[in-house]
């Protein structure tokens, strides 16, 4: 397979350093296993010969006419995590070049990836519009609102959509390029991940912070800090609303517009959060746990944790 790195200026360095040493550590260690795969040729292209990174590495480029050979265009994310300097740069001419490359590549036919920020290159490209994507949990809500044809799902670590490939915040990079080897070969995918020490990630949900996603939206902001008011009790919608001086529908709407889920499971959200941390940092029981976070059987508590978090409440407690 024919693999061209993008890289444009303010690239994310560990983005790009990660594709490129997972794919070069593939090609390493083809021969350890029976029956290898083809070899990755990878080639770094850019729209000049030399292009300054995030952190102001220079990094050496082939041309950018040179995706027209690639089987797959990888697009390591930008370095830049304020959402409103985010979308300028994607959305402006600094980035034009960039946007340009990726729907013409796509208009041929050819594969797509890329992880964090990138993402928001390929959504502004319009090569997701009407696919599923991923993108870093914590800029889910703004993904979310800026590009409304694309199917988000923030805790997914990789999604692939109709041969567009994306994956989650910063380190998701190594997940990326590992979902590239696996699709030809994953005995090779699984041994590169034991020698990087790589652990299974395939969801990004044990990683987010719920209220950092409510700041996003001042009713969604006010609607957690009651639910946290509120994490032992039942939780009702209508208490909420009319608490916070709004109807029930548009509580129920901010929220699904704004996360891309329900009120409910948003509290379910809070109070995963609030036992992982009691079970991380108290000796208090599974139990006592459960009634301080709104449920009355602790099996209710222990199921949710194993589907939210991917690990159980003792791995939880051991971390």
């Amino acid at each position: 397979m024919d693999v061209s790195v993008l890289v444009y200026d303010g690239v994310f360095d560990s983005g790009l350093s990660a594709i490129l040493d997972v794919l070069a550590g593939a090609n390493a260690m083809r021969g350890e296993i029976p029956h290898p795969p083809p070899a990755w040729q990878v080639t770094t292209i850019g729209f000049r010969r030399r292009v300054r990174t995030g952190a102001g590495h220079i990094v050496t480029t082939e041309p950018a006419a040179e995706a027209k050979r690639a089987d797959l265009l990888l697009v390591p994310a930008l370095a830049e995590r304020r959402p409103d300097d985010l979308l300028a740069h994607v959305s402006g001419h600094a980035s034009a070049a960039v946007r340009n490359l990726i729907a013409e590549t796509r208009e041929r036919g050819t594969p797509l990836a890329s992880a964090c920020t990138g993402t928001f290159l390929l959504a502004e490209s319009g090569v997701l519009d009407g696919r599923k994507a991923t993108t870093s949990w914590w800029l889910a809500p703004v993904f979310r609102q800026r590009y409304p044809a694309v199917t988000i799902d923030e805790t997914r670590m990789v999604t692939t959509s109709d041969g567009v490939t994306t994956a989650g915040a910063a380190f998701g990079h190594v997940d990326l390029a590992l979902a590239i080897v696996r699709m030809s070969s994953p005995a090779l995918a699984d041994l590169v991940a034991r020698y990087l020490v790589v652990d299974k990630r395939p969801s990004q949900s044990a990683y987010t912070i719920p209220s950092a996603l409510a700041q996003s939206d001042p009713l969604v902001a006010a609607f957690e800090r009651w639910a946290r008011q509120h994490l032992d009790e039942p939780v009702s919608v209508v208490d909420a609303a009319r608490s916070l001086g709004v109807s029930e529908r548009t509580l129920q709407r901010t929220v699904r517009r704004v996360l891309g889920t329900s009120p409910v499971r948003f509290v379910q959200d809070l109070r995963v959060e609030q036992a992982s941390h009691l079970l991380r940092t108290t000796d208090l029981s599974l139990e006592s746990i459960a009634g301080k976070v709104g449920y009355e059987h602790a099996n209710t508590l222990r199921i949710l944790l194993r589907e939210r978090t991917g690990s159980t409440a003792g791995a939880l407690r051991g971390r």
